[in-house]
């Protein structure tokens, strides 16, 4: 790992249906820190295109949906195609804290680390804490917060997750985190603050459903994809 001595961050945020955030949330992040945002709109069927360039994003339509993680790869291929070599990922719906972007990033400029992960395990539910300790049992992670989608990522794991083995993931979270190890990159968390969802519901957490079907992929990918015992 090398020191960045100029970060050039892309901040990526997938979206399906978040016209009622999705204005706010990128209006906060250029107000703040002025840095290029990109909207990856997961075939939406509100405003949400009109809203994200409204408040000044780049946005890329796809044209089939991907699920969440499959729009942030998109985001993160776009952001190596330019040759941005720090990626924040950023949820749209107005949960994380655009204030909190300095101190995801800073880490990166000493070439200590490779990803940084903005963590608030506060804000989880009891069910959610026992599925993370489950997972940090099988993964072999000692992070608090496993979840969490506000994270940087600098150009070595860019290319990782611009990779075709990252399109076989289905969620950008546990598997992602497996996938950066494996690779030998080193992950470390940085603790912020979060807001409640400030409208809609989750798209994985939305029924019961997705969430059993979750816990099943993720414990599939501890298990049996790449070597859980390892640190």
């Amino acid at each position: 790992m090398n020191k960045i001595h100029n970060i050039k961050p892309l901040v990526v945020i997938p979206a399906r249906n978040e016209s009622a955030t999705i204005c706010e949330v990128v209006q906060e992040i250029r107000e703040k820190l002025n840095v290029p945002v990109v909207v990856v709109d997961d075939t939406s069927i509100d405003n949400t295109i009109a809203q994200a360039r409204k408040a000044g994003a780049v946005v890329l339509a796809l044209a089939l949906p991907l699920g969440a993680w499959g729009a942030t790869q998109a985001g993160i291929r776009y952001a190596q195609k330019l040759g941005f070599n720090c990626v924040v990922t950023m949820d749209a719906d107005g949960q994380h804290l655009s204030e909190y972007l300095p101190s995801l990033m800073d880490p990166l400029r000493t070439g200590t680390v490779d990803v940084v992960i903005g963590a608030c395990p506060q804000r989880a539910s009891k069910a959610r804490l026992v599925a993370w300790a489950f997972f940090r049992r099988l993964a072999g992670f000692d992070l608090a917060d496993l979840t969490s989608g506000f994270r940087a990522y600098n150009a070595a794991a860019i290319a990782v997750l611009a990779s075709p083995e990252a399109t076989l993931l289905d969620y950008q979270d546990v598997g992602v985190l497996i996938l950066l190890r494996k690779c030998g990159l080193t992950i470390t968390e940085v603790p912020v603050q979060m807001r409640p969802r400030q409208s809609g519901v989750s798209r994985i957490f939305s029924s019961w459903w997705t969430v059993g079907w979750y816990l099943v992929q993720t414990a599939i990918l501890c298990f049996a994809r790449w070597n859980p015992g390892r640190r």
